[in-house]
């Protein structure tokens, strides 16, 4: 090798080896020289006020995906609580007492398993309850001003319902139950109801379900979003059962 080759080899890098997937670091290697990122440590937020350990903005309380484990004490004035994302296993009645302007509670995606039955009962101004993607066995009962109940993908069996569970919510517009283990529709259905989902869940259709059979003029204009799909069942067998709607509802072709 003559002396010019012997210079210019010395002085060009070596051409780095191509990472593998999924390894993050260098074929071969055995450390890429930085520090390892620390592990996020437990944070004890008991004892801590509310607002500095969430986000609260006017009048919403924001506490996303800080590995709650109980609903944290919530200002009087609270009048939307977040808390998704958390490890939250129960919600007791003492949680929202005197809590008088709650119009929404969304704490999806816990660890949910109990609800004291009476915990939402006390709640004059509760629109809007979201417990979906949970292990909830029981519908709570809930108050008559409810507009939108968001129950999807929990362990909700037709027995643990309270009977015409939604009859007096006269302004229910959203009732959301996909992917429980309900096995008919829970009547009767308020007449202000616009969507009703109920994908993987019902087994049987009665005939009185949505219209009513002594009165052929009933129509039910507001419900034209009806979710069936999923479910072992044939709408067509039953079609007096629909003579009321605006649309026909969206099932599976058997």
């Amino acid at each position: 090798m003559c002396l010019l080759e012997k210079i210019t080899e010395e002085l060009l890098p070596t051409t780095p080896t191509t990472p593998q997937e999924g390894t993050g670091g260098t074929e071969g290697s055995v450390s890429s020289g930085l520090p390892e990122e620390p592990e996020e440590p437990e944070v004890d937020w008991r004892g801590m006020p509310t607002c500095l350990l969430c986000t609260c903005l006017g009048s919403s309380v924001y506490c996303d995906d800080l590995k709650l484990d109980s609903v944290p004490p919530l200002p009087k004035e609270t009048t939307h609580f977040y808390a998704r994302y958390n490890r939250i296993t129960k919600i007791n009645k003492s949680d929202f007492t005197s809590m008088n302007k709650l119009k929404r509670i969304d704490v999806t995606a816990n660890q949910i398993s109990s609800i004291d039955d009476a915990a939402f009962l006390g709640l004059p101004a509760l629109a809007e309850l979201v417990i979906r993607e949970n292990h909830v066995s029981q519908l709570p009962a809930l108050p008559s001003t409810m507009t939108l109940i968001g129950a999807s993908h929990n362990n909700i069996g037709s027995k643990n319902i309270h009977k015409e569970a939604f009859k007096d919510m006269t302004g229910l517009l959203y009732l959301y139950l996909t992917d429980n283990h309900i096995d008919y529709i829970p009547v009767p259905l308020p007449d202000s109801l616009r969507s009703l989902h109920l994908q993987r869940n019902i087994q049987m259709m009665h005939l009185d379900t949505f219209c009513n059979l002594k009165d052929f003029n009933y129509i039910r204009n507001a419900l034209e979003d009806i979710r069936l799909d999923g479910n072992p069942i044939n709408l067509s067998r039953t079609p007096q059962a629909y003579i009321c709607l605006p649309r026909i509802p969206i099932e599976d072709l058997i």
